[in-house]
């Protein structure tokens, strides 16, 4: 009986210790770049296609090239995808596309991305992500719940719902980007910060509407971004909170007149107020108004908006010598 069980063992251990040099051994036999072309001239002519020939966990960063073209498909990139990068030829040549919708059969917000990300430590550059559903309601570009997430030189086209930003506990960092919508076009509940990007507002509604666990110290953050809207829009919010514990921080953004006096809305819930933190700091243009802002909103003082930095909100690697995770 001892021998019996002792041989289980051994066999297990073989089992465990061959999977384990399956997995580890040999990376040259693995591709670890991918070109799309719709043309033909690359790998493959759809982005999911490269996706799914990638090897899940890889031993080093996959990148994918994707060239000039309109890419009309609904992509997913698994969390078993991590460390993937998509670099396009141009930003805005290089798009990718769809036109789900909430609504569209059984579809809810939820499933009407065009892309979902949720490959940890991804990274994007050049690239259009755009839900052409037009205003029907909900309908996602982007669906992000990748923790350490960058997106470099970005566009993001679409109307209610635009950028999804899940994950409790996932970070992003979107830098040098454009993001168009109507309502609440940013939501969710990850640690967002936005950075020089330009925020195209096209309906009387609401920028932002995070989702903020209670546990967590920073939402959405806005560094030095642009405020711009179309002629349809007289009346904008910079936000209002999804859930209670809701957080959003404009810094040395530049805000058009367009901008309601009180800044922000509660959502129909004087509750609210007592719980998300709203606030601004050293904004400018015609709708910084900061005396004329909801009582229950923030201005920052100097001290506190010191405290917002990239590495205090989004971490830092161990090693000091490292590059950080948010560079590109």
């Amino acid at each position: 009986m001892k021998n019996t069980i002792r041989l289980k063992y051994i066999l297990f251990f073989l089992f465990v210790t061959q999977l384990f040099f399956a997995q580890t051994a040999n990376p040259e036999k693995y591709k670890y770049q991918f070109v799309v072309a719709k043309d033909g001239s690359g790998d493959y002519k759809y982005i999911q296609d490269a996706i799914d020939a990638m090897r899940k966990f890889p031993l080093a960063p996959i990148t994918l090239y994707i060239k000039n073209g309109v890419y009309n498909e609904k992509i997913e990139l698994s969390a078993n995808n991590t460390d993937v990068i998509f670099i396009g030829e141009s930003v805005d040549k290089t798009i990718i596309t769809y036109n789900d919708y909430s609504g569209r059969g059984k579809m809810g917000t939820f499933d009407s991305y065009t892309a979902k990300i949720s490959g940890n430590r991804f990274k994007a550059e050049n690239i259009t992500f755009a839900n052409s559903a037009g205003r029907v309601g909900q309908a996602v570009a982007l669906y992000v719940d990748a923790d350490k997430a960058v997106f470099k030189n970005c566009k993001f086209l679409g109307n209610q719902d635009t950028i999804y930003h899940g994950g409790e506990y996932s970070r992003q960092f979107f830098v040098d980007c454009y993001i168009e919508g109507t309502t609440d076009f940013l939501f969710g509940p990850a640690t967002a910060v936005f950075k020089n990007c330009t925020l195209f507002c096209k309906a009387n509604s609401y920028i932002a509407a995070p989702n903020t666990p209670k546990d967590k110290e920073f939402g959405f953050v806005f560094l030095d971004c642009k405020v711009i809207v179309n002629e349809e829009v007289d009346k904008l919010y910079l936000g209002r909170p999804w859930r209670a514990w809701a957080k959003s921080v404009f810094i040395r953004c530049e805000l058009p007149k367009q901008i309601a006096v009180e800044g922000w809305d509660n959502w129909g819930n004087t509750d609210n107020e007592k719980t998300a933190f709203f606030a601004e700091y050293e904004c400018t243009g015609e709708g910084f108004k900061p005396k004329e802002r909801a009582l229950w909103t923030h201005q920052l003082k100097k001290s506190e908006a010191e405290r917002y930095t990239l590495k205090t909100i989004l971490g830092s690697n161990s090693k000091s010598s490292e590059k950080e995770w948010y560079e590109l």
